[in-house]
């Protein structure tokens, strides 16, 4: 799908990086020709009247568990990076080369390779093989590598190929079988709980080891304020260490499973009150790099089971942006740095030429309406999947428009 005209957006709020103003952006063979308030149509030009609203760049999930199109579409996401965790995982360079082909037109979908074969933890997969085969990353999938050796042939193989490793920060063998947080509400409610400093003691472990050869290390998610302190420590020192998070654990705190309600089973679990208030401190003060959606669909067969059975995940691409628009709404942080969150600063760890409303850049632009008020009703979701905890929720911001590569989607 090639553009097949120019394809001028007028009428709306710019999002740049320089902050938010009226103008208009204009499109020619899938990349951003021009922005600002003196570009308008020319004669032969397709125009779409944004009316006000903004023009934004579609967002970049960092880490998703599934290519699912109507919901990423619904959610203004253009791309996406998939995680290794497949079945069979990304830990060969055929399963890559089809995951990197398999989301165009309408959708770029970049597969994060598997960091270990059979993501075991123990014998490192063909990492090279897979970067030309189109892997944008490496990734230890949803379990930390326990073996510190393992771990360090990893960062020191990722250092040379210059790519970026998508590390899962809870320490195996404090963590177990649990499925909460140890607290109050994990012992009231009897549920195998592990120590909140479980992620700590991982963070620090592979910090170290990526400051021994220079390795680019994100973490996936960070949830707790130790873990966030080690984070601000690490970039202090200038470690190329960055971090991710996702809504529910800057929405929500381990008391949304006082229910038992298995679309609240995540992980990392949820945490207490005084970490979400530390997690939103983070997000406002530049600590975390990357807002990103975590969407895990798991189906009735994962979710309809007592708690401690079920699969951990929610659906979580059609209700991100709206998640973050509540931050800008809480003055937690402006909307510039909302889409820095959820798409410059992914775009740029993937090496990827979008995220950002310049020239030169491809074409992927939302136009999002961020007053429009709906609620989040998991029966009517466009998910292959409807396991979101923000069931019944009131929201606001939606997606009035979604170009992909200068096409209308």
């Amino acid at each position: 799908m090639k553009q097949a005209r120019p394809l001028t957006i007028i009428g709306g709020q710019v999002v740049t990086p320089g902050g938010v103003s009226a103008g208009a952006v204009r499109l020619v063979d899938g990349r951003i020709e021009a922005e600002g308030p003196d570009v308008s149509a020319q004669p032969q030009d397709d125009v779409l009247d944004a009316k006000g609203k903004l023009i934004a760049p579609g967002i970049v999930d960092f880490g998703v568990f599934a290519v699912d199109k109507p919901a990423f579409h619904f959610g203004g996401i253009t791309r996406a990076a998939l995680m290794p965790d497949q079945s069979p995982p990304l830990d060969y360079p055929s399963r890559v080369n089809f995951i990197a082909k398999s989301g165009k037109p309408d959708l770029w979908v970049h597969p994060l390779a598997a960091a270990t074969r059979g993501l075991e933890g123990v014998e490192l997969a063909e990492i090279a093989l897979m970067r030309d085969a189109g892997a944008r990353g490496v990734a230890t999938g949803r379990r930390w590598i326990a073996d510190s050796g393992v771990m360090l042939r990893l960062l020191q193989y990722a250092a040379m190929l210059d790519l970026v490793v998508v590390a899962h920060p809870e320490d195996g063998g404090l963590v177990g079988g649990a499925v909460a947080t140890s607290g109050e509400i994990a012992t009231r409610l009897g549920l195998p709980s592990a120590p909140a400093e479980a992620e700590a003691l991982a963070l620090a472990r592979d910090i170290a080891l990526s400051e021994i050869c220079g390795a680019r290390v994100h973490f996936r998610q960070v949830t707790t304020a130790a873990g966030f302190d080690l984070i601000r420590t690490a970039k202090a020192r200038g470690l190329m260490v960055t971090c991710g998070i996702t809504p529910a654990h800057f929405m929500l705190s381990d008391l949304a499973t006082a229910d038992f309600r298995t679309f609240a089973r995540l992980s990392p679990p949820l945490r207490c009150e005084a970490d979400r208030q530390a997690a939103r401190a983070a997000i406002a003060d530049g600590t975390v790099d990357v807002i990103a959606s975590g969407h895990d669909p798991r189906g009735a067969e994962d979710k309809r089971l007592p708690f401690a059975d079920a699969a951990p995940g929610m659906a979580g691409a059609e209700t991100l942006l709206a998640m973050v628009l509540n931050l800008v709404r809480d003055e937690v942080i402006g909307i510039t740095r909302a889409f820095e969150l959820l798409a410059a600063r992914p775009a740029e760890l993937l090496g990827v030429p979008a995220g950002v409303i310049e020239a030169g850049r491809e074409a992927d632009i939302a136009v999002i309406d961020p007053d429009a008020p709906w609620v989040i009703d998991r029966r009517r979701m466009a998910a292959t999947a409807d396991n979101t905890p923000f069931d019944r929720q009131g929201a606001q911001g939606r997606v009035r428009a979604l170009i992909k590569g200068g096409v209308v989607i």
